[in-house]
């Protein structure tokens, strides 16, 4: 039985290592050849690199409860550096990344990812709340404003009017 078992085990394993290599070769024309095996007397092993897309599922996660300072004293810091704590909620990065293709703004996000979806802001107003204010044109006239509302550094509202 365990003679069975090391028989297939063996081949299998030894196939999948032979798979993951590429050699390449010239035929007699001078064309180039790429193989899984070797495949003649010139046959040169040659790496691929690994290209598959995606992340990690950690990435663009919040900051662990442990290393959140307690709410008391993040209004102190804040106040004390003169500037509002950043509250912004949580977008999680495949829905980011979504918004900012579409060239689309939500409440939650923040100033850079304004920027990256619409672009450097032509207006801007600050005051007791920051606005930005982004122009639409269709075929060379004003067709669209667009209102982005910012409150403590994220964006509160976002209001579409018409001229």
């Amino acid at each position: 039985m365990l003679r069975l078992l090391i028989g297939l085990v063996f081949p299998l394993a030894f196939a999948t290592a032979t798979q993951a290599e590429v050699f390449r070769c010239s035929d007699a024309e001078g064309n180039t050849v790429f193989s899984d095996t070797p495949c003649g007397e010139n046959a040169e092993a040659i790496q691929i690199r690994d290209n598959r897309i995606g992340g990690r599922f950690n990435q663009n996660l919040p900051a662990s409860s442990a290393a959140k300072p307690e709410p008391h004293e993040k209004v102190e810091k804040a106040s004390e550096a003169g500037s509002e704590p950043e509250t912004c909620r949580f977008i999680n990065s495949t829905d980011l990344r979504r918004y900012l293709i579409r060239e689309q703004v939500v409440k939650g996000m923040t100033r850079e990812h304004v920027r990256s979806a619409f672009g450097n802001p032509p207006e801007t107003y600050g005051g007791p709340q920051e606005v930005w204010i982004y122009q639409t044109d269709y075929y060379g006239a004003l067709y669209e404003l667009t209102y982005v509302y910012f409150k403590d550094g994220c964006v509160e509202r976002v209001e579409y009017r018409k001229p």
